[in-house]
């Protein structure tokens, strides 16, 4: 049994967002939670309520973020853009009406810097703590607790969300001011971009010339083209399989704000502005809510 570590509170429980919240209970946290959708609120606090007696832990859904965060001692945001997590957080009944001076937001959603930095500035004027910290790994990395996550903020700020991320980060890492853990999952959507696309080449590549691709991938994964990309993708992209995984019009948002905040650095994207473009191709043959992998549907597909 873990030992009971106090109440926190997470909001947005999407792919990413129930999975994590779940491993806040399993590490001893009572847990407050809002959704958008209310049944699903009540499906999470269902789901773990057995979890939750077992260990005398407090679980509740509430129609609102802001009583979601009353008597937490940190609050999650895991949403999907910077106007949902602006009104969550700073909307009327948004959480920070309900938080307690002294108290911890934490931004797990991938946003923009500019947002992470006007959230920074209304915690400060409440005398809240704030951490931007985007997340990487995905619905499996989530579901099994090993995510990256890339953080923004103050070095007390960090240490104090230091036992919440072990719940559900294999890794995480302090990579700045308020706003730096933006900037970094930036970096990282944009080397997943070149890595998917060189991936679907390879794969199509492979097939057009007859060769059996899991025994390809099985070789050259030993090397030094080996990628997370490979071992998890290359095999169902053989099989045209995308019903599942991270959305093509999530990673469209991603790499736009991305590129934005490249020009706004002059910071050259080619690459990636050439794939946000590949992926509005997957768009138009309807695959938005396809795994990012099904790049390779692009390449397959007679026109």
């Amino acid at each position: 049994m873990a030992e009971q570590k106090g109440q926190v509170a997470f909001i947005g429980l999407g792919v990413m967002g129930y999975p994590m919240a779940g491993h806040l209970v399993k590490q001893g946290y009572s847990v407050s939670v809002y959704n958008r959708t209310g049944s699903k609120a009540e499906s999470w606090c269902s789901e773990y309520a057995e979890l939750a007696a077992a260990q005398n832990l407090k679980l509740q859904a509430f129609k609102t973020p802001a009583d979601a965060a009353k008597g937490a001692d940190a609050v999650f945001v895991c949403v999907g853009n910077d106007d949902d997590v602006r009104q969550v957080t700073m909307d009327e009944q948004g959480v920070l009406s309900g938080m307690d001076a002294g108290t911890l937001l934490v931004d797990h959603t991938t946003a923009s810097q500019g947002l992470a930095l006007e959230l920074n500035a209304a915690c400060a004027q409440r005398g809240l703590g704030f951490l931007d910290a985007p997340v990487s790994g995905g619905q499996a990395g989530a579901e099994n607790g090993a995510l990256t996550v890339m953080v923004g903020g103050s070095d007390d700020d960090f240490a104090r969300a230091g036992d919440y991320f072990e719940a559900y980060a294999k890794k995480y890492a302090l990579m700045g001011a308020a706003g730096a853990g933006q900037l970094t999952k930036m970096v990282n959507q944009i080397c997943i971009a070149g890595v998917l696309q060189g991936l679907s080449e390879g794969v199509h590549f492979a097939q057009q010339a007859g060769l059996d691709v899991g025994k390809v991938v099985d070789v050259i994964a030993q090397g030094a083209a080996q990628s997370w990309q490979m071992n998890n993708r290359a095999s169902t992209m053989a099989e045209d399989e995308y019903e599942f995984g991270f959305a093509v019009d999530w990673m469209r948002k991603d790499l736009s704000i991305a590129l934005a905040t490249g020009r706004s650095l002059d910071a050259r994207l080619p690459m990636t502005a050439l794939v946000d473009q590949f992926y509005a191709d997957v768009q138009q043959m309807g695959g938005g809510r396809w795994d990012t992998s099904s790049l390779l549907r692009r390449l397959t597909v007679k026109n």
